[in-house]
């Protein structure tokens, strides 16, 4: 399966769309695939030890939506810096948008920035990825392309002292067409401890890829947060990717949801 890059400086280092003619009905976006800080960053004053660590990106998110795109011949769209950049997964005016203390972790390269250093991330990172996803999901709906919209995301065993349970979580809204069919049968499997908006839910404002470019078209959408334990190995990985694809494969045909007149 091929991958692709948008021309331009800018989108060739911000994000990556991997198979773009992806003839499945599902769209992937992995919002915080990657800890890379391009140079002119530099460590963003944290040791290096940090940047490997959850406050830098999702680890094993992209490792599994890469499997599941193959296995679902679904267009995966990634980002290719870091979070401690800027989170693409957050609205412009929202306080996590440009992080100054992740979890418990200040991020000294990241206070006090000037209105021209905050639009210049906006342009690198931000604007570059949802001009992508908002261009492919434009693309497939004028072919007449059945588009649902998942997005892959990893969490901690631990946030601040307090133990997660659940291998992994659905997260949606009040349109639930894809998240209670997902969660119905993920629980069908044995030794799986899933949860229906845990251990975040769109309240906690993490909601955003959705809402900017599913929810404000009618599309069905939906988003994945596994344990990151559980993705660490390739084993791991696989296993996750087998069985969230399976489970997406087998959702049938979606009725448009109550009160909305967007594409189905």
């Amino acid at each position: 399966m091929g991958e692709q890059r948008r021309p331009g400086h800018v989108e060739a280092d911000s994000v990556r769309v991997t198979n773009p003619g992806g003839k499945g009905a599902y769209v992937l976006t992995c919002d915080h695939a990657s800890n890379f800080l391009p140079p002119e960053y530099g460590t963003l004053g944290l040791p290096e030890s940090e940047l490997g660590r959850h406050i830098a990106w999702d680890p094993g998110a992209l490792p599994v939506a890469r499997r599941m795109a193959e296995m679902l011949d679904a267009v995966l769209i990634e980002t290719c810096l870091s979070r401690l950049v800027l989170d693409c997964n957050r609205a412009l005016d929202a306080p996590g948008l440009i992080p100054t203390v992740s979890e418990t972790t200040r991020i000294p390269g990241n206070a006090a920035l000037s209105a021209a250093e905050r639009e210049a991330r906006i342009a690198r990172c931000w604007r570059p990825f949802h001009e992508v996803v908002d261009s492919v999901i434009r693309d497939r709906l004028a072919a007449g392309l059945e588009t649902r919209l998942v997005s892959v995301h990893s969490f901690t065993p631990v946030y601040k002292d307090v133990g997660r349970p659940w291998h992994v979580g659905i997260i949606h809204d009040d349109d639930e067409r894809l998240a209670a069919p997902l969660v119905a049968a993920l629980k069908r499997s044995d030794g799986i401890v899933v949860g229906a908006n845990e251990p975040y839910s769109p309240a906690d404002g993490v909601y955003f890829t959705l809402e900017k470019h599913a929810r404000s078209r009618g599309l069905p959408c939906a988003m994945i947060e596994i344990r990151n334990d559980e993705i660490g190995d390739v084993a791991g990985q696989a296993a996750w990717a087998g069985r969230l694809a399976v489970a997406l494969a087998g959702i049938g045909k979606l009725a448009k949801p109550a009160g909305e007149a967007g594409p189905a």
